[in-house]
């Protein structure tokens, strides 16, 4: 992968969160990609989402613009998004635009895991 701009979506479920994990550059040409993996849990009622960005070198405002098109919907439904290990290029620009109050970002997806299984005991109490 020494092409920084090939973008690829690796997708994994582990316990009834859905993990995706993407690398190299998440802009207006390759957001629908991510579209289209989202929209697909969202028809298979799969809303525990974590997306690893560990491995994505640069994100613009249309990558962006991905979460928060489907965030109100999959809240609605009792799930989230939680993004994790985002590199600081990257997370500068989660920052700028305010995302870490409209998300919970974690420096590990077993944070992010963990929170979803805190969500579910608080609605339970």
């Amino acid at each position: 992968m020494s092409e920084t701009n090939n973008f690829k979506i690796l997708q994994e479920t582990k316990e009834e969160v859905v993990f995706f994990y993407l690398s190299g550059y998440l802009d207006a040409h390759t957001a629908p990609e991510l579209e289209e993996a989202i929209s697909g849990q969202i028809e298979t009622k799969n809303y525990k989402i974590v997306i690893n960005l560990k491995d994505l070198d640069y994100i613009s405002s249309a990558g962006l613009g991905v979460f928060m098109a489907f965030i109100e919907d999959i809240r609605d439904e009792g799930g989230d998004i939680k993004i994790a290990e985002l590199k600081p290029k990257v997370f500068s620009v989660f920052d700028l635009l305010g995302f870490p109050m409209l998300f919970d970002i974690f420096d590990d997806e077993k944070s992010a895991t963990e929170k979803f299984k805190k969500d579910e005991l608080k609605k339970d109490a």
